[in-house]
């Protein structure tokens, strides 16, 4: 695994790059990703993947950075960060409970 392979990037029709990514999350933060899932889907009445939720998340992170003033620093993007504030858990109880909020049954 200590081999680092270069992501394909693909260009896309509108302009935008399209990247392939592998993220290791808590269970915590996949869940949180579900819910503004729910949300983004409920906002704009279609299904939602969990993709776009990410993608969402991260333009609108990219577009408050632009927003600030040029001698502001932007914020560090991180799914992880901007995700999790919970406490550790012991992963069989974090698996469950992740589960059960993506089921709505929390």
């Amino acid at each position: 695994m200590s081999e680092r392979a270069t992501p394909a990037m693909h260009a896309l029709p509108d302009g935008e790059a399209e990247i392939a990514l592998v993220l290791r999350l808590p269970w915590e933060d996949v869940a949180r990703l579900g819910q503004e899932a729910g949300r983004l889907a409920a906002q704009t009445q279609r299904p939602v993947t969990l993709d776009e939720a990410v993608s969402r998340r991260l333009r609108s992170t990219r577009s408050a950075a632009h927003a600030k003033s040029p001698g502001e620093q932007p914020p560090a993007v991180s799914a992880a960060a901007s995700v999790s504030s919970l406490p550790p858990r012991p992963p069989a109880e974090q698996a469950r409970q992740a589960i059960d909020r993506i089921n709505g049954t929390a």
